[in-house]
């Protein structure tokens, strides 16, 4: 038997036969003895309404709110986890609930809602745990919505609208069918080659001279070059096509990169081609070099078929604090170091150090311990003062490292178990669908017109697990339904 020890006063709200009643209850197994005076601290709740009625109710009025009960040694039993019981206890006791570690956040909320107390009285380092759980439900039913609406098809779209949903699955989903997949390799191909035509482009004994005695391209290498921007503008246009926002695909962050590899090529065209009747031939000749520069954004594309590269992008966008500190303990250290090393480097006849500004040079790649040697301290003071800059920027640079290396690491592996968990879901439920449309099957039952798919909503419906939370709304609608979740004690 499990007991809390008693407090002897009673809440105002208690009436005078419950401060003196004690009810004994069995939760899964282990016993507890509890005092009506405690219980009636929070009368809204499920064990005071018991308390309260444990004297003057029938047996079917209290079975009501248990799962049994025994007359003879006046228990009432229920069904529930013995452990998360001992957390909601604290609340009689001492007005809030922690959550013990090891249980699920989301099946801790089902025992909170089934003794009838509120999630306010949870305290906040149990808020938070409870936050995070439901923002990875969020993302894993927001996955297994994609996946349910690639598999669905409405009947209610027009031609045009399936072609388009089509395309967009062929260029943007590479893991949806074969064809996709070639195309995804074929454009990350297109990519290397592009990127090795552009540097291989750059090698003087591979270029040639033009009729002004120019070092240019290779006309081999420039019509690989035309080939890729082909593909590159076919596969923009087409993905800009099926593209069911295309304002947002416009302005998306990844497009602009896609946009940026592929313009420099058609205005290098135009210049080359007319602009030599607008301005001066030197003009144009540095217009084309600088936007030649500009290839190097193509290289960026990539990370639209590199998970990893991606995965390291919200890495760091999620370290954008610790990579301030960084940058502002580093930038702290140049403007001390160098200010210092000017001054002390002054006495010296052939000082290289002329003035702060130009010492800044000098203290970035001491205190990142590159050390180029194109700059140095010759007197003993700043000698000194260079090996003390090093070593603070060893410690600069690595006191935000191992919590960068941490994000990402956390970044990875959550990414990994989402995905994980949404095809595990996915089969969940395709597994009691098949089976709940075989049952009906067996029993003689037919099913209604529009509704003989093993992904009908109502199989799907009953294919929810107990921690069902309505994440994506009506559950009746197969494309918004939410997708049951096994929550796992950690």
């Amino acid at each position: 038997m499990w007991e809390f020890p008693r407090t002897r006063y009673a809440d105002s709200n208690g009436s005078e036969a419950s401060e003196e009643t004690e009810i004994s209850v069995n939760i899964g197994g282990v016993k507890h003895i509890l005092y009506g005076d405690v219980l009636n601290r929070y009368p809204e709740t499920r064990l005071a309404e018991l308390v309260n009625r444990a004297t003057d109710s029938t047996h079917e009025d209290l079975c009501a709110l248990c799962d049994d009960y025994d007359d003879l040694k006046r228990e009432f039993y229920f069904d529930r986890d013995p452990e998360a019981f001992k957390c909601i206890l604290e609340l009689y006791y001492y007005g809030e609930i922690h959550m013990k570690r090891g249980i699920c956040p989301m099946r801790f909320m089902k025992e909170m809602d089934y003794w009838g107390i509120d999630a306010e009285y949870l305290d906040e380092c149990c808020i938070s745990s409870l936050n995070e759980v439901q923002t990875e439900l969020a993302e894993i039913a927001e996955k297994v919505k994609t996946i349910l609406d690639d598999l669905e098809d409405d009947v209610r779209v027009t031609r045009g609208q399936k072609c388009q949903a089509f395309l967009w699955k062929l260029m943007e989903k590479p893991e949806s069918s074969l064809a996709s997949r070639v195309i995804a390799v074929v454009s990350f191909a297109f990519i290397l080659l592009s990127s090795v035509v552009m540097c291989v482009g750059t090698i003087p004994e591979l270029q040639v001279q033009d009729a002004q005695g120019n070092l240019v391209e290779h006309p081999a290498l420039e019509s690989i070059e035309t080939a890729c921007i082909i593909w590159f503008t076919l596969e923009y246009i087409l993905r800009f096509l099926s593209s069911s926002n295309q304002l947002r695909f416009v302005f998306s962050f990844m497009n602009i990169i896609d946009f940026l590899a592929i313009m420099p090529f058609y205005v290098v065209l135009i210049l080359t081609h007319l602009g030599t009747a607008i301005m001066e031939l030197a003009n144009v000749q540095q217009a084309v070099q600088a936007l030649r520069i500009m290839r190097i954004a193509r290289i960026f594309k990539l990370a639209r078929h590199s998970a990893g590269l991606q995965t390291l992008t919200f890495a760091l966008k999620s370290s954008l604090k610790e990579l301030g500190l960084l940058l502002m303990y580093m930038s702290v250290g140049i403007f001390l170091f160098s200010a210092l090393g000017y001054t002390l480097e002054q006495s010296h006849p052939e000082t290289m150090f002329t003035s702060i500004p130009q010492s800044f040079w000098w203290a970035v790649i001491t205190m990142t311990t590159v050390g180029y040697g194109d700059i140095y301290p010759k007197t003993t003071l700043g000698r000194c003062n260079a090996a003390v800059s090093f070593l603070c920027g060893v410690i600069a640079i690595a006191l935000p490292i191992h919590p960068i290396i941490n994000n990402f690491v956390i970044v990875y592996s959550k990414q990994r178990v989402l995905e994980t968990a949404a095809k595990h879901e996915i089969e969940l439920m395709a597994l009691r669908a098949k089976e709940e449309a075989q049952g009906c099957m067996e029993a003689g039952r037919t099913a209604s017109a529009g509704s003989s798919s093993v992904w009908d909503s109502a199989a799907v419906s009953a294919s929810q697990s107990d921690t069902y939370i309505p994440l994506l709304g009506d559950p009746t609608n197969v494309s918004k339904s939410q997708p049951a979740h096994k929550c796992q004690n950690n």
